[in-house]
């Protein structure tokens, strides 16, 4: 039988881990663990040197979970050192609210989690809506069965090391999945100040959404867009350049 660990970044309460397992249980025996409160933008944090909260509970119907007072990679690195059955035949991120493109990967912690995953030697697909106000199990249904489709390809036909997929599912009538590549996002964060409290404000990013072949085009245009994240970030084209700079001490 196919066992699947399910997390996500928006929390364990949130709908969208809800509609994820509940697909999931359509192909395996399904368990969680996921950050007890919403942990959106935490990045690839872990926790270190400090005390996590960890308790044992259910969602929906009986669904296994473990609720982690940490970062998703916390619930991913504790479940692989032993709070989880270990190891999983894959991890399922999300479904998260809201995209997650481009440069977001960086900050996203359902995509970090994923990464998580795949450092430990498990192959993951993370999973995101793009639908920001999307709060019920119901909104997420269309999302929760394309991702159904990539899982059930992950577990045939396997993944590289230290790979990830990055699925998008748009708003709407999906027309299709798309292959594709990280475009290039346009962030719009402003400052708001009230004293000595600040807080990171303004309208939501936007990107070149024309250019043809990313994930921010084919989400623009209707299609879910599947993105393969790589963990080796060497800038390769770059090293022949560089190595001209001839730096030495």
């Amino acid at each position: 039988m196919v066992y699947i660990l399910v997390t996500n970044d928006d929390g364990i309460h949130a709908p969208g881990i809800l509609a994820l397992a509940q697909a999931m249980q359509t192909i395996g025996d399904v368990q969680v663990a996921a950050p007890s409160i919403n942990q959106s933008a935490s990045g690839h944090k872990k926790t270190l040197f400090h005390d996590i909260p960890v308790k044992e509970t259910t969602i929906g119907a009986g669904i296994p979970a473990l609720s982690v007072g940490g970062s998703p990679a916390d619930c991913i690195a504790l479940a692989a050192m032993g709070l989880r059955p270990w190891p999983p035949d894959i991890v399922v991120s999300g479904i998260n609210r809201g995209e997650n493109m481009s440069q977001d990967i960086t900050y996203s912690g359902t995509v970090t989690a994923a990464l998580e995953a795949t450092i430990q030697g498990i192959p993951a697909v993370a999973v995101s809506f793009t639908k920001r106000d999307a709060d019920s199990v119901e909104d997420y249904q269309e999302a929760a069965r394309i991702a159904q489709v990539v899982v059930r390809h992950v577990l045939a036909k396997k993944l590289p090391p230290l790979t990830i997929l990055n699925l998008n599912v748009p708003q709407g009538n999906v027309k299709g999945i798309r292959l594709t590549r990280q475009g290039v996002r346009i962030y719009l964060d402003e400052l708001a100040r009230e004293g000595d409290i600040v807080r990171i404000v303004g309208e939501p990013p936007t990107g070149n959404l024309d250019e043809a072949g990313t994930d921010l085009w084919a989400v623009e245009n209707g299609y879910a867009s599947l993105t393969p994240i790589h963990l080796d970030m060497t800038a390769h084209r770059f090293l022949a350049d560089l190595a001209a700079w001839d730096i030495t001490i």
